[in-house]
């Protein structure tokens, strides 16, 4: 039996499990299993070790370990190594590769979004966020970062090449910004408060506020967000397209993303 995991600390909100086996099932994949792990960061190495002796096939790993997991790699595809940043590994030929599909994953999402010499705003420093800088650091004309801990945000300034990130201190103000992101993990569980307010975006009707965040489907954030009038988007997308080229990257296999896969996480 080929073994898959999601690994990560919460885990319970993740759907991964429900899309992998989906697709495992649609495409007489009767050999695979797809299950999630909820780990400590003692227990990374372990995983790893499980993948080098080809008792696991494949890993997604999800907060708080994107970044943690790097150091007990043997590399990274280009894309995580410029954003240091692991969600999805394998093992290729004798070695356990790394591989960002959010900055993939994120692109697709904003299909529909135009961002070009727009103002960003996110809130929040962790793994993910090198990868959402990623897809903005040419195209966009100004990011803001805030994180509580702004050492790290500082960090993600100083890997910046395109000079367009500027790090604001929490419940900082900035200049009005055409779409916020929330990258952190509060709103996984119900009614959790960012305690940013945002009075400033009333009835801003064409400022998209997104949320990372699939599961739930509205978070706090959002909810507020679609009170004020603005638009909202969640996580979902995001999920479904990194989801999709990690499955590629396992299997060689393909998938679409379809009404019916969509419907799933509804």
């Amino acid at each position: 039996m080929k073994k898959y995991l999601v690994v990560g600390n919460p885990i319970e909100h993740s759907l991964s499990p429900l899309i992998h086996n989906y697709w495992m099932n649609k495409y007489n994949l009767t050999d695979s299993t797809y299950e999630k792990k909820k780990l400590d960061k003692k227990d990374l190495v372990n995983i790893i070790d499980q993948i080098r002796n080809d008792e696991i096939k494949g890993v997604n790993v999800t907060v708080p370990f994107k970044q943690e997991i790097i150091p007990f790699l043997d590399k990274l595809d280009r894309i995580a190594k410029d954003t240091r940043s692991v969600n999805t590994i394998c093992k290729v030929n004798n070695e356990v590769w790394g591989y960002n599909t959010d900055v993939q994953g994120f692109d697709k999402s904003l299909k529909n979004v135009n961002y070009k010499n727009k103002n960003i705003f996110i809130l929040g420093a962790g793994g993910v966020t090198s990868s959402i800088i990623y897809n903005f650091s040419f195209a966009a004309k100004k990011i803001y970062i805030t994180n509580r801990t702004k050492e790290k945000a500082d960090q993600l300034k100083k890997a910046d090449i395109s000079g367009k990130i500027e790090v604001v201190d929490w419940k900082q103000k900035t200049e009005p910004c055409d779409l916020i992101i929330n990258t952190t993990s509060v709103g996984l569980k119900k009614d959790e408060n960012l305690n940013l307010d945002f009075k400033e975006y009333e009835n801003k009707k064409d400022t998209v506020f997104y949320d990372l965040i699939y599961n739930p489907k509205e978070t706090k954030f959002l909810k507020d967000a679609k009170l004020r009038g603005n638009k909202v988007m969640n996580g979902k997308m995001m999920f479904l397209y990194q989801a999709q080229t990690a499955f590629k990257i396992w299997t060689g296999i393909s998938v679409k993303i379809d009404d019916e896969v969509i419907k799933l996480l509804d």
